[in-house]
């Protein structure tokens, strides 16, 4: 029996099939899809210090008067108007006190008018010679004597009143409570603060300057200011206050920078960042990622008619989330952030523009 030879159309094609493919020949290449963001430019940067929102006017708010705290009227956190009771004393003592000067002042007073009468009466004598120039000078002295307890007793009248009215604390600005210092029931001596407050009207950043850079803070051209809650928000501010002497545990000086302009969300208490700056140039902000280093200098990638390119580049200073770049890039050129280590010169790729740091969020 004899073997039947396969059709020449199958022959056709099994040859067609082994010529049309060659091994080693690469797969169609496809565009890589990466994020990229314009190179901006940057502003050099001399230190960040991180501080701690105040108001610029900070005091403790306290009795002129000593006695029993019988209410306390508001709370920490509370924003209080010119005025406004606080917290009361135990009044008795108080009222006692303003009685007994007021009955003072009265029997004063009645001794002021027997003495007057009397001097004048012998004034008159004097002048009939019916009594000695030592008699009349007796009953002088006694009229400037009562005169003189007059006065006495109105002014410790006075002192009374005042000390009845002061049993009532309040403040003399607008301020807002940041620590309740005595409770209701305590006895208080005068002068004992009861609460802390800051007037909000003037913000200032509290942060605290290691003795090595107190040179390059005086020399800051600007300070930028922005909270660590909302990056968003930017602020500039100027140095107000810096301690002649360093902290004794910390080694540290005491700076107070103050905000120009803040907005209401700016609020006591929050953590802020306050940046030295120094004089602009020429230099551009890439991220951190941007930035590679395959052995031979770091570089980054960028997109150049929709090709990646490589671009060696030249590094300034490091933030915490950006580099500057010195030379080898142009403000506005498409910076391929993310994938930058796996990507081949030339290789095609689809830019989409990458989320702002605090869209991130």
């Amino acid at each position: 029996m004899h073997k039947l030879a396969p059709p020449a159309s199958l022959l056709l094609c099994a040859t067609l099939l082994l010529t049309g493919c060659k091994a080693g020949d690469p797969p169609a290449p496809s565009n890589q899809i990466v994020l990229v963001q314009p190179a901006a430019s940057a502003t050099a940067t001399a230190g960040v210090y991180t501080g701690e929102i105040r108001a610029r006017h900070e005091f403790d708010l306290a009795f002129r008067v000593a006695g029993k705290l019988a209410a306390r009227l508001v709370d920490a956190g509370a924003e209080i108007k010119a005025g406004q009771p606080l917290a009361k004393l135990d009044p008795a003592d108080l009222e006692l006190a303003a009685s007994a000067a007021r009955a003072q002042l009265t029997a004063a007073e009645s001794d002021f008018a027997t003495a007057r009468a009397d001097r004048e009466r012998y004034a008159g004598l004097l002048g009939k010679k019916f009594v000695s120039q030592a008699a009349f000078e007796a009953k002088d002295n006694a009229f400037k004597s009562a005169q003189a307890r007059l006065e006495q007793a109105r002014s410790q009248s006075r002192i009374s009143g005042n000390q009845a009215s002061y049993g009532t604390l309040s403040s003399e600005f607008p301020a807002i409570v940041t620590a309740v210092l005595a409770d209701a029931g305590q006895v208080l001596a005068a002068g004992q603060a009861v609460f802390r407050l800051a007037r909000p009207e003037e913000k200032e950043v509290l942060i605290a300057v290691p003795e090595s850079r107190l040179a390059e803070l005086k020399a800051a051209k600007t300070l930028a200011v922005n909270l660590w809650a909302d990056p968003k928000i930017s602020m500039s501010g100027e140095l107000r206050e810096l301690s002649p002497a360093a902290d004794a545990t910390t080694r540290t000086y005491a700076a107070r920078i103050r905000i120009q302009n803040p907005p209401p969300e700016v609020r006591l208490g929050m953590t802020a960042r306050v940046a030295l700056n120094a004089a602009s140039d020429n230099r551009l902000a890439v991220p951190l990622a941007a930035v590679v280093n395959q052995g031979n200098g770091p570089l980054v990638w960028v997109v150049s008619e929709g090709k990646a390119k490589p671009r060696p580049v030249k590094v300034g200073e490091f933030s915490e989330q950006t580099v500057s770049i010195t030379e080898g890039l142009q403000a506005g050129e498409l910076v391929i952030i993310t994938g930058a280590s796996k990507l081949v010169d030339g290789q095609a790729v689809e830019a989409k523009n990458a989320p702002l740091p605090a869209e991130q969020r």
